[in-house]
């Protein structure tokens, strides 16, 4: 009998060490990795230019350009680096509009955008080569500020 109750000791004293250790393991990770970040000057956010192609029945092929993502989040008052590499299409001279950004992105370069937007709204970063269906677009990407 005494061994049985030492055994069942035994087992609840490994089960209690195993599940102190997950939850040290666990827990210590999150604070040390919450602990180690500080509270960023910059909000950082990467996009890439895209294109997709398609064939019609009639064999037509029709293709369009893209912003991706085609939607970001940014926070009012609060320094924004836009990183966008060129994938596809040459370049894209783009604005941004409501704002006096302008570029142009070039296939296989990184163009960094530093932006500070001090009004809450939807601003529309716009492919002026693209700019319609006519000139395979619309490539606009939406930059919604709140």
């Amino acid at each position: 009998m005494l061994i049985i109750i030492k055994k069942k000791w035994f087992f609840l004293a490994i089960a209690v060490l195993f599940i102190g250790f997950s939850w040290y393991i666990f827990n210590s990770r999150a604070v040390t990795e919450a602990g180690s970040q500080t509270v960023a000057e910059k909000f950082e956010i990467h996009m890439v230019t895209s294109e997709i192609k398609s064939k019609t029945d009639d064999g037509k092929v029709i293709e369009s350009y893209r912003w991706d993502p085609g939607t970001i989040y940014v926070p009012k008052d609060k320094k924004v680096s836009l990183t966008i590499y060129g994938v596809n299409g040459k370049e894209h001279p783009f604005i941004i509009e409501g704002t006096d950004v302008k570029g142009t992105v070039k296939k296989g370069e990184e163009t960094v955008l530093d932006l500070h937007f001090t009004e809450e709204g939807i601003y529309r970063l716009i492919c002026t080569a693209h700019a319609n269906k006519d000139h395979n677009g619309p490539m606009i990407a939406y930059i919604i500020v709140d």
